[in-house]
């Protein structure tokens, strides 16, 4: 059996590091989002209740260890045994052992923070979440320090990375104008869902470079992707390139995890040789398996791994090739769905976004006011978000890779409509003066108390000019639209 030497890649091994640490890192910060905001949002008491949804939950056939019983308690157990098994990933502890046992570990990641996923309605209904659970599946199979990395899982891991990038290329291309006339950038810094520290100064910058930026997106994403699968040293140099891009989205916004998991999982094509030849400190004789010890666990003639563990990584690739066809069928299709699931486990699905971008960026500005009638020259006070932009003066923060899901629903609500059930269960929160509520807030202008009346106001943001900076100090300029929800207050008794 000489052919399944050539499932052995073990120049691959800086890569095999890479994938399964850095991913692991990610569950960690995801479980660490979900543990302090998951019961405000979705608790018991929360804004969408779980138990209220698990009422009818069974008849989606969606996988969770919630599906027959919630509690704040149970969730948190979850993210701290979710976080704890990240962790010893994230140190090489599994690694250490068999290929069985961080298969193990990330099939625990998966399954525990799918079944966050699966009763997060809206405030889990981003791309990223199901990209992070088909990665720590696939790199599940990645194996052990005792095997060479398998060649089929990287394969996978690159086919990917490529339905990420290139998925996301074709989106832009058929959607809007702006993608195809290079103005797309004159907006995006401005009205992307979280800006950054860096964004204001992004989004200064001459128009021509903003145009420059959309051509080397459009490169980037339509034509570098398929040097991923060229022979080395291609490949490395396609990943670099995707590396380097994502960096500079990192740089200018706040994504989640989203451009740390393209970046990660880009290293998969980068091969051991290319990585020490442009950092010599990455050693090339990273923990490869004696030939003796892969004999003495039962390998075969050709490859190193055991025939068991051989058996395994097939029957994972051909699973995720047969899964492939529809996301395959969707990138060809005129009508391309984005960040889409085709089953249940939420394995090779179709990533993309930013298909068309928003013109002006038009913020809900959420006020109380002590006052006992709630007119106009009632002394009205601005709670503030973490993330989202409010204070004209405050600079943006970085949270990326941590995802604050509050503020990012906050963003959609001006672009589909503020009556949704959680916003008014939001403000309800406020007038009850809702401590677990008031923790995902940065400001309560009330410290603790309750307000009377609650609003919620439209206003136009825009990104100040230098001139405009030096003149105010104020980092966005708003101009008042219209009231969104009027002064509600809460039913007396309550």
């Amino acid at each position: 059996m000489e052919w399944t030497a050539w499932f052995d890649a073990p120049e691959y091994e800086f890569a095999r590091q890479v994938l399964q640490r850095s991913i692991a890192t990610l569950y960690l910060v995801a479980f660490l989002s979900s543990r302090n905001q998951f019961p405000a949002l979705l608790g018991e008491r929360g804004l969408l209740p779980v138990p209220e949804y698990l009422e009818w939950f069974n008849r989606l056939g969606r996988p969770s260890l919630f599906r027959w019983r919630y509690s704040d308690r149970l969730l948190r157990t979850v993210c701290w045994s979710g976080m704890a098994v990240a962790a010893t990933l994230m140190a090489g502890l599994p690694q250490l052992g068999p290929p069985w046992v961080p298969l193990l570990a990330f099939l625990t990641l998966w399954l525990l923070y799918m079944s966050i996923v699966n009763v997060g309605q809206t405030f889990y209904g981003f791309g990223w979440e199901m990209l992070l659970l088909e990665a720590g599946f696939t790199v599940a199979f990645l194996g052990s320090d005792q095997t060479p990395p398998p060649r089929p899982i990287l394969i996978l891991l690159v086919w990917l990375v490529f339905r990420l990038e290139f998925g996301a290329g074709l989106i832009k291309i058929r959607g809007g104008q702006e993608w195809r006339d290079l103005t797309a950038l004159y907006y995006h810094h401005e009205t992307q869902p979280m800006p950054g520290p860096l964004s204001r100064q992004a989004h200064l910058l001459p128009k021509a470079w903003h145009r420059l930026e959309v051509l080397g997106n459009h490169f980037a994403q339509l034509v570098v992707p398929f040097f991923l699968f060229a022979p080395q040293p291609l490949a490395s140099a396609a990943a670099g390139i995707v590396i380097f891009t994502q960096l500079w989205l990192v740089a200018s916004g706040n994504f989640a995890w989203l451009n740390w998991m393209a970046i990660i999982l880009a290293f998969a094509a980068v091969s051991d040789p290319v990585a020490h030849a442009v950092f010599p400190a990455i050693p090339l004789d990273w923990n490869a398996p004696a030939s003796a010890a892969g004999a003495a666990a039962g390998a075969s003639a050709g490859s190193q791994a055991p025939v068991p563990w051989l058996v395994v990584v097939l029957v994972a690739t051909v699973l995720l090739v047969v899964l492939s066809y529809r996301p395959i069928e969707n990138l060809f299709s005129h009508h391309q769905l984005m960040n889409a699931s085709f089953n249940r486990w939420q394995l090779v699905n179709t990533y993309g976004a930013f298909g068309t971008v928003t013109k002006r960026r038009i913020e809900i500005v959420v006020e109380g006011t002590l006052d006992a009638e709630p007119g106009d020259d009632a002394d009205w006070r601005e709670y503030g978000f973490k993330g989202k932009p409010g204070d004209v003066r405050r600079i943006p923060r970085q949270y990326a890779p941590y995802h604050l899901r509050l503020d990012w629903l906050m963003w959609f609500l001006p672009l589909r409509t503020v009556h949704e059930e959680w916003f008014y269960a939001f403000l309800a929160k406020l007038l009850a003066a809702d401590r677990p509520t008031l923790r995902l807030l940065r400001h309560d202008p009330f410290d603790g108390e309750r307000p009377h009346w609650v609003r919620a106001s439209s206003y136009l943001y825009r990104f100040s000019t230098r001139a405009e900076f030096r003149a105010t100090g104020q980092r966005w300029i708003r101009t008042p639209l219209s009231v969104a929800i009027p002064p509600s207050r809460l039913p007396p008794g309550a």
